[in-house]
């Protein structure tokens, strides 16, 4: 048996998979104060012979809310003389042209802490001033003096020439043994000051919270009989150690959302959307080619959620995609115009939304839901969480449907299509921007609040279809299970496609391709694949697109993928001019599991039907009497009418009026307009 372990803002989702498929699902409430607990107590309700357990993988979001809520270590920097300020200097862009009180996110390292260490390495890696080591001795033990407990260290083109870092770091572990150092040359070697700057700070600070998290982990799974050292969700789709992860904590900077995209990649076809909702946030990826997209820029803690630049940059290999903060206890609130908004604050578990009767008093999206129908307030988790429909109509009323003047009915449906039509928005701006149109994808939809809403945002998409697969609530802890051991390598080397030799080129992915070898035998993984990737761009064009490496003729054959690509995203080919490669990045993975996430616990046959409920449609007229199914006993082949609502422990699909629902071969409810 294999267990998925995927803690979110609201809810700690548990999946346990065997040979045959998905064979048990929990969620239990995520333990703000110490999130291993909520691990160990839902293994301990879910498992009968923990023994049993080969392999536990584990997705987080702990280093998101690190660098959100800054509760990492007090860090330093070291910069080259100079360059202290890239680090609040950024790129001098402004997100938002003409608004006059801008705001952006806090560097994590206060300028008194930010340092000048006289040395100078130039772009071609030659030495321009040596680096001074006496200043480094001093400094270091300064630091150790002011309780300082992180060092991170970005010197100037360190990536082409990294000895002035490692010099440094071999000072600093001589004079200040208890400082933890992180050096850009190893955490983030490639191009762009700002981004690997800003990513290597973010690195360490995050560091010791992380691996003190993991050894917590890996001591209660020991605790609870569980035997193997868990694997660790990367933010790119690969599995790491949790040695790896504790070195390059960064890297599972996404990690839970990561789960999702697998899962729906796995199951669905080549290409679709998928919709993760949960209790915090809502995500959406696009599919292509049976594989999620992949970036290598990525900010964290923006203050405008959709607006590119108002966050912090962290330059590592994360699933591309659209996150905003709408989730099921996402907060609904008039603001100062009078308007109804939603998100993006929530009332997680603790407090939770007001139906939770845990001390919870603003209306939330759950509370909406339920108010119109949607949910039972005695089957939420299966009928292990008792929802308040009183206290959900009460929030409304006072909160948003009195300040509007209208009804606690419509003021919910209000909070439930504003959802809708935020994500609808978002992910449509996101898949134009990657050349995919939504009303051509299906989307499959997955979270405890994704088959809820998946119908209204699918609409407002136009997209053609709906897919809710088996166990959709915890679809993301499910999709960890389909991940290989795997990590990513990177070597920045600017440079006209024509100045280069082939047998340049493949020294360079030798060399990146040996390291990734090591790095996963220590793991027993021996089959190891690798695959090649160039970051190419026209020159002088400020970015650049990633184009496969296949070798063949050289450089004719690069030049030709690099124009395939760019006339797949952009439609058009560029300028007439020449092309040049900045970045060289090699992935190695291990083999792929043999997974089927196929719920095993689905039934054969029964009276599906539990009965009927009032459901608040507004093109039927309002409230009317909704047929309520029980998902484990519908086969496949069955064919479900709206409007109707289909039930399982871990979430619920609303099929609306005039939408049709059938049960698929594999269990998957599809449902069309």
């Amino acid at each position: 048996m294999r267990i998925g372990v995927d803690i979110g803002g609201t809810f700690t989702d548990l999946c346990a998979v065997d040979e045959t498929g998905i064979v048990a699902v929990g969620k239990v409430l995520t333990t703000y104060d110490e999130p291993a607990r909520a691990v160990e107590e839902g293994l301990a309700a879910l498992l009968t012979d923990p023994g049993a357990v080969e392999q536990v993988v584990h997705g987080t979001t702990l280093v998101t809310n690190a660098l959100i809520e800054r509760k990492g270590s007090r860090t330093a920097l070291l910069a080259t003389a100079g360059f202290r300020d890239v680090l609040e200097m950024r790129r001098e862009h402004r997100y938002e042209l003409y608004d006059l009180h801008l705001e952006l996110p806090a560097p994590l390292v206060p300028r008194h802490l930010r340092f000048d260490v006289p040395e100078r390495i130039l772009a071609d890696g030659s030495v321009r001033t040596a680096l001074d080591e006496a200043y480094v001795v001093r400094l270091g033990r300064e630091l150790a003096d002011r309780g300082i407990e992180a060092v991170a260290v970005c010197f100037l083109h360190s990536f082409t020439n990294p000895a002035h870092e490692r010099r440094a770091a071999e000072i600093l572990a001589e004079v200040a043994p208890t400082l933890r150092v992180a050096l850009s040359s190893d955490v983030v070697p490639e191009i762009r000051e700002f981004e690997r700057m800003s990513t290597t700070v973010a690195n360490v600070y995050v560091q010791d919270l992380t691996e003190r998290y993991l050894r917590d982990l890996e001591h209660r799974l020991r605790r609870i009989g569980i035997t193997g050292a868990p694997h660790i969700m990367l933010s790119n789709g690969g599995l790491a150690t949790v040695d790896t992860a504790a070195r390059h904590p960064i890297r599972i900077l996404e990690s839970g959302p990561a789960g999702g995209a697998l899962a729906a990649a796995a199951i669905g076809p080549a290409d679709l959307l998928a919709f993760d909702m949960g209790g915090t946030t809502a995500k959406l990826c696009l599919i292509a080619g049976g594989a999620p997209l992949v970036t290598h820029q990525f900010e964290v803690d923006r203050k405008y959620r959709l607006l590119p630049g108002s966050g912090l940059p962290v330059q590592v290999p994360v699933t591309d995609m659209i996150e905003i903060g709408v989730g099921g206890g996402s907060i609904a609130r008039i603001d100062a115009l009078g308007l109804l908004t939603v998100g993006p604050d929530s009332a997680g578990s603790e407090p939770g939304p007001a139906c939770y009767g845990r001390g919870g008093t603003e209306p939330t999206v759950t509370d909406a839901d339920l108010v119109l129908g949607y949910l039972d307030p005695g089957y939420f988790l299966g009928g292990g969480m008792e929802l308040d429909a009183e206290a959900a109509r009460s929030a409304i009323a006072e909160l948003i449907a009195g300040p509007l003047g209208v009804s606690v009915e419509e003021a919910a449906w209000g909070i439930h299509t504003s959802v809708n039509e935020d994500m609808a928005n978002a992910a449509r701006v996101h898949a134009v921007e990657r050349g995919q149109d939504p009303a051509m994808l299906p989307m499959y939809t997955f979270g405890g609040a994704g088959p809820v809403h998946g119908v209204g945002v699918a609409r407002a998409l136009g997209a053609p279809s709906v897919v809710a697969p088996p166990a959709a609530g915890v679809l993301s802890a499910a999709g960890f299970l389909t991940a290989p051991l795997a990590f990513d390598f990177v070597r920045s080397a600017r440079a006209a496609v024509h100045d280069l030799a082939w047998e340049q080129v493949d020294a360079l992915f030798a060399e990146m391709e040996a390291e990734g070898a090591a790095l996963l035998a220590k793991s027993g993984v021996d089959e190891v694949t690798h695959r090649r990737v160039a970051e190419m761009r026209y020159a002088g064009q400020g970015y650049e697109i990633r184009v496969p490496v296949r070798g063949g003729r050289w450089p004719d054959a690069l030049i030709d993928e690099f124009t395939a690509t760019y006339r797949a995203l952009y439609r058009r080919t560029g300028p007439e001019v020449g092309v040049e490669v900045l970045n060289w990045r090699v992935v190695s993975s291990g083999p792929k599991p043999d997974v089927t996430l196929r719920l095993t616990t689905q039934a054969t046959g029964g009276d599906a039907r539990k009965g009927t409920r009032e459901a608040y449609f507004p093109s039927a007229g309002g409230f009317v009497d909704t047929a309520v199914f029980d998902r484990y006993l519908l086969t496949p082949g069955e064919r479900v009418a709206g409007p109707a609502i289909v039930e399982e422990r871990e979430s619920t699909v609303v099929v609306p009026p005039g939408a049709h629902c059938v049960v698929r071969g594999d269990a998957a409810l599809e449902v069309t307009a």
